[in-house]
């Protein structure tokens, strides 16, 4: 995006603010931060740089974030609401492999993300219990806790944000003639992703495939039970997907085939409800989703416990559980009461189960006198036909599968999707003004269904971070962060990451 377009844009958003003519307190939220990290590793260490909207991924950063936004009122029957946000400072650079045709060798070239960016920008409008955001914002998990998860299978907030058009219920409605007892949360999306520049700098050209101009989608439906008593269970499933765009794939150095994918009116329907008629093969599209569960007990004292699991699935065997405990299954703790632990969690994740390499279909071969069928060569967030289920490198689900930004030597997709780990996360405040934070995880993987690695991979990360928060100064909190990563998943690394912080409310209206 030119320097100009964006300003531009900034002062279109702050002209709307400053201009609107109110009688009563008009309030604005914003929020300045410096960032500061340096690593040992090529990359920063997995707990500095997971869930943090892709905004940290480099070994050396210097950052500073700007932000205002204007929060809906949702006790109020109509309300609206925008935001935006900038990022700012230096990135180190990471060198990546490239294919030379002229000299048939692989060079490399250095890749730092942009001096400056629009985190985000986007308005949104309410009328009653439904919503539409339109632009540029952070989503984060409606099913996990986004301070101390691993991070939501679907959407987790580990990766940049897509602009797109999202509507649907902004809370849980009551449904109607269930006196309370039952209530519904849903909402989709469409998108469209802006990192062509991204996948074509750090893609080798020289095998497998990369696409450009594609668009995303999102829906969600979740079913809670009466939240006010002591009892509480929510179940519902979300779906992804990546459709339209143009594929490029490449054979040992030669582009072999060039394909534009449909993405019509029609083809934005048949995404929504998808049918077994399109051209490319089962489905128009690159599906995934997960079924979510959730049971929550609130204690006497008011804290809370939860269980629950996400089943991901990309296919019907997933569709209808046929890969075994794959999936991701947690504990939760919540303390009502500030105290020594505020919040733990604990999550086994397990993606192992998915089907072997062997792969046939009579119906993808016309005229084969060979009826059996061998489902196979399964990979989750992989798709033959699309990117991989990232954004700007980032994974746009788990974090526990090593993203395509860690492949230095430009391969576009996840290279171990048969992983198995632990995560654990403690939160809690030593003192009145000091909060802490403990990260822990383990995990060990295969490499895909299809390209068994000859070894594993391991890793072991953990990280420890505690905020400070000025009480001679309110909104402004100075946070320090170690963390380390060993093991041949990720290499050795350690790093550190400082951060200050300052937020606060201004009114343009009348008191």
């Amino acid at each position: 995006m030119k320097k100009l377009s964006l300003v531009r844009m900034l002062l279109m958003v702050v002209a709307a603010g400053v201009s609107l003519q109110v009688s009563a307190e008009y309030p604005i939220n914003y929020e300045a931060s410096l960032w500061g990290n340096a690593g040992s590793g090529d990359f920063a260490p997995y707990y500095i740089a997971s869930n943090r909207h892709g905004m940290l991924t480099q070994k050396a950063n210097a950052l500073l974030r700007l932000g205002a936004w204007r929060e809906m009122d949702m006790s109020r029957r109509f309300s609206y609401g925008y935001g935006v946000g900038l990022v700012s400072g230096y990135g180190s650079e990471t060198d990546y492999a490239i294919y030379s045709p002229i000299t048939g060798r692989f060079d490399t070239h250095g890749e730092r993300p942009a001096y400056i960016w629009l985190q985000q920008l986007y308005g949104e409008v309410k009328y009653r219990g439904v919503f539409m955001t339109v632009g540029l914002k952070e989503q984060q998990s409606k099913m996990l806790n986004a301070e101390l998860s691993s991070g939501d299978l679907i959407e987790s907030g580990n990766s940049r944000p897509i602009p797109e058009v999202r509507a649907g219920f902004g809370d849980f409605q009551d449904i109607p003639f269930t006196d309370g007892w039952v209530q519904i949360d849903g909402e989709i999306s469409y998108g469209k992703f802006t990192d062509d520049d991204y996948v074509r700098n750090h893609y080798n050209y020289y095998n497998y495939h990369i696409a450009t101009g594609s668009w995303y989608t999102y829906k969600q439906a979740y079913f809670r039970t009466k939240p006010s008593e002591r009892f509480s269970v929510t179940i519902g499933a979300q779906a992804a997907g990546i459709f339209g765009g143009t594929t490029d794939s490449y054979r040992n150095g030669r582009l072999v085939s060039s394909y534009k994918h449909p993405d019509g009116l029609g083809d934005f329907f048949e995404m929504f409800i998808p049918k077994n008629t399109s051209e490319e093969g089962f489905v128009l599209g690159n599906h995934l989703g997960s079924w979510d569960f959730m049971a929550r007990y609130r204690l006497k004292n008011d804290d809370e416990l939860k269980a629950y699991f996400q089943w991901l699935w990309e296919d019907g065997s997933g569709i209808g559980k046929l890969n075994g405990f794959d999936g991701l299954w947690g504990l939760e703790y919540r303390n009502a009461h500030r105290g020594v632990v505020n919040g733990a969690v604990i999550e086994y994740l397990d993606f192992t189960n998915q089907s072997g390499p062997m792969h046939w279909d009579p119906e993808d071969n016309p005229g084969t006198t060979i009826t059996d069928q061998a489902s196979g060569a399964d990979s989750y967030y992989n798709n033959a036909f699309y990117n991989s289920y990232a954004n700007y490198g980032m994974s746009i689900g788990s974090p526990f599968m090593r993203a395509p930004i860690y492949n230095l030597d430009g391969y576009p997709a996840y290279v171990c999707t048969r992983v198995r780990g632990v995560h654990v996360g403690l939160t809690g405040n030593i003192s009145a003004p000091l909060d802490y934070r403990v990260m822990f995880g383990y995990r060990k993987g295969w490499g895909t269904s299809l390209v068994p690695m000859t070894r594993t991979l391991e890793d072991t990360s953990v990280s420890v971070d505690a905020t400070y928060h000025v009480p001679s100064v309110q909104g402004l909190a100075i946070k320090a962060q170690v963390a380390m990563d060993k093991g041949s998943m990720l290499g050795d690394n350690f790093g550190g990451l400082v951060t200050i912080s300052y937020n606060g409310i201004f009114n343009l209206g009348k008191k």
